[in-house]
């Protein structure tokens, strides 16, 4: 079998192409790679162009809807910052628990730290920056403060 590198594409439905693309492009700054408005589907690049990607779906607005969760690895002192920004926007940090937060939090089995946040549809999102650190799985998940004093 072929040893897979990375992951390239992802996919997320949404109920409203429009403001989702006003969220992930607008909001998060993401790349639009190109949008096909009789499809109902939009892609970003991640990362810059053929990097990777993600794809938006109208699925439109019927009661039932699937919620995921993806992940975006970002740089340690741009999570730093994310809280502010994510409240300047309106977007409501959050911790693993899905509890509001102030700072990331760090997953000490990695360790890597962390962020939780939302998109207008409910899926949740991650911004994630992997720490230079050895894993200390006795920790389980901590705020970032906690993390820096030991």
């Amino acid at each position: 079998m072929l040893a897979i590198q990375s992951l390239f594409e992802t996919h997320l439905t949404v109920a409203n192409l429009d403001r989702a693309m006003d969220f992930y492009g607008k909001m998060l700054g993401l790349q639009l790679a190109r949008a096909f408005p009789d499809r109902h589907v939009a892609f970003y690049w991640l990362g810059g162009r053929g990097k990777s990607m993600l794809g938006l779906w109208e699925t439109g607005s019927g009661p039932q809807r699937m919620q995921l969760h993806t992940a975006f690895a970002v740089g340690l002192a741009d999570l730093l910052r994310a809280p502010a920004q994510l409240k300047a926007a309106n977007v409501t940090p959050r911790d693993f628990d899905r509890r509001p937060v102030d700072e990331p939090v760090v997953l000490a089995w990695m360790p890597a730290a962390s962020l939780y946040f939302e998109d207008p549809d409910g899926n949740q999102l991650e911004f994630i920056a992997m720490l230079p650190d050895e894993p200390q799985l006795q920790l389980g998940v901590v705020p970032w403060s906690e993390w820096k004093k030991r």
